[in-house]
């Protein structure tokens, strides 16, 4: 069955958009300023430092889009570009790793503000269970209705894009600027170089840029509609993020931010609209993070079955089955939400005792994933060689700076001293990948 085109331009945009600026810039801004010691002007430079890595990786995934409307989107491009059990075994990672940690961190930072939004108390209980119900409200939305699911997504990303906007400038016009070049000279630092970890969670925030990918068979005219997307809406993060990171900085002071941790953007609304005018903007804050986890949850949905149509997951025949008259693959989705499920708990596991500090179970895999981008933008390089990518520039140097920003993520996600652990189990799943794929799929390539 021929599945029909449901997204234009602008909800591909807007998922970009709205998955990667929703919860991560609200939920760690406070963890970046204890890895620069309160110092803005550290946080501005590794939110650059990290762009380099995003901005120029979606300009070379970008030219990878454009020269396929295969269904998989990053799975594809392994697929077509270094080979079937390579793509399958990531695939497995974004399946039991990747996707289901971030919705869970996702669906708990959802928690957190629906308890600020209805004064509830803030217990782990509580907060893990309004963000699960959460979760299966958005999973059942975007279940029965892939253009609900997309109408949402446009919804949260105009009402967050306008929520940073103003808490930005109502920063800029009420803060300390002084704070800019000030702030953290007074906190004792004994490691110089410990703000480089801040790109582990500043990952975390830009991270869902390739998400759109996993939709590109269901956008239309994909192989220009998707790179304009992969181009504009990491630049337009940049800005934003930046501009709200400062705003938000200098109204609340870094050292405030840090005491206060997730709650610092509710004081933030407080000090400026009061305590009804803070009811309103949680609102907004609350669609904006309801709009990554719409974003991920309907990107998750479709990853089993974009392996599945390749015989790369158990049961694929089944899973890769479309029911007539539905746009999304039923067991796909159940699969996915069955996982997400079990990491939900897990999640709320490691946040009730604190096992973590400081992060969460999402942000190595993010790094991670960065390995695998690191191959694809080789790939690039390696087509230019080829005679088969024109222009230096696209086909050399673009890629080079993406390998480069991607590696200096790497290197900041390794100061997290659970990062070989995780790392381990990523290695885990892979390896069981590559073991299946080889007995079952031998005529994979």
């Amino acid at each position: 069955m021929k599945k029909e085109k449901e997204y234009g331009l602008f909800t591909a945009i807007t998922m970009i958009v709205g998955i990667v600026i929703g919860s991560g810039i609200f939920f760690k801004s406070d963890n970046i300023l204890v890895y620069t010691n309160g110092s803005i002007l550290k946080g501005v430079l590794v939110f650059s430092i990290a762009a380099v890595g995003i901005i120029f990786g979606s300009l070379t995934i970008a030219l990878l889009a454009s020269r396929t409307t295969k269904a998989g989107g990053l799975i594809t491009y392994v697929e077509e570009y270094v080979n079937s059990r390579i793509a399958g075994a990531f695939g497995w990672f974004q399946v039991f790793i990747y996707y289901p940690a971030i919705l869970s961190v996702i669906s708990w930072i959802v928690g957190v503000y629906i308890c600020m939004l209805m004064g509830w108390k803030f217990s782990p209980e509580i907060i893990g269970l309004s963000g699960g119900v959460a979760f299966l409200i958005i999973f059942i939305i975007n279940y029965f209705s892939a253009l609900l699911g997309g109408a949402f997504q446009n919804f949260s990303t105009i009402s967050k894009s306008l929520l940073i906007a103003l808490l930005a400038i109502v920063g800029f016009i009420y803060g300390d600027p002084k704070l800019i070049t000030t702030s953290g000279s007074n906190l004792v630092d004994g490691n110089t170089m410990a703000w480089i970890g801040a790109l582990s969670p500043i990952a975390f925030s830009y991270d869902g840029w390739v998400v759109a990918t996993s939709i590109s068979h269901e956008i239309k005219n994909s192989k220009k509609n998707l790179p304009i997307a992969l181009i504009v809406g990491p630049i337009f993060v940049l800005i934003a993020y930046v501009s709200y990171f400062v705003g938000i900085s200098i109204l609340v002071g870094p050292e405030k931010i840090m005491e206060l941790g997730d709650t610092h953007v509710n004081e933030a609304i407080t000090i400026l609209f009061g305590e009804g005018g803070a009811k309103i903007f949680l609102i907004f804050i609350l669609i904006s993070v309801l709009g990554t986890l719409n974003g991920f949850t309907l990107g998750f949905m479709r990853i089993p079955y974009l392996l599945a149509i390749r015989n790369m997951f158990p049961g694929s025949k089944k899973v890769s089955s479309l029911e007539k008259g539905h746009h999304i693959p039923k067991i796909s989705a159940k699969i996915s939400f069955v996982i997400s499920v079990f990491y939900i708990f897990l999640n709320y596991i490691v946040q009730k005792y604190n096992l973590i500090p400081n992060s969460d179970i999402s942000e190595i895999p993010i790094v991670a994933s960065y390995i695998v981008y690191i191959v694809l933008y080789g790939c690039v390089i390696n087509l230019y060689r080829k005679g088969e990518v024109k222009g230096k520039i696209m086909g050399l140097i673009v890629p080079t700076i993406a390998i480069l920003g991607s590696l200096i993520i790497i290197i900041g996600g390794l100061q997290n001293p659970r990062t070989f652990i995780y790392l381990g189990i990523c290695g885990i799943v892979i390896l069981i990948a590559l073991i299946y794929l080889k007995k079952e799929n031998n005529n994979i390539d």
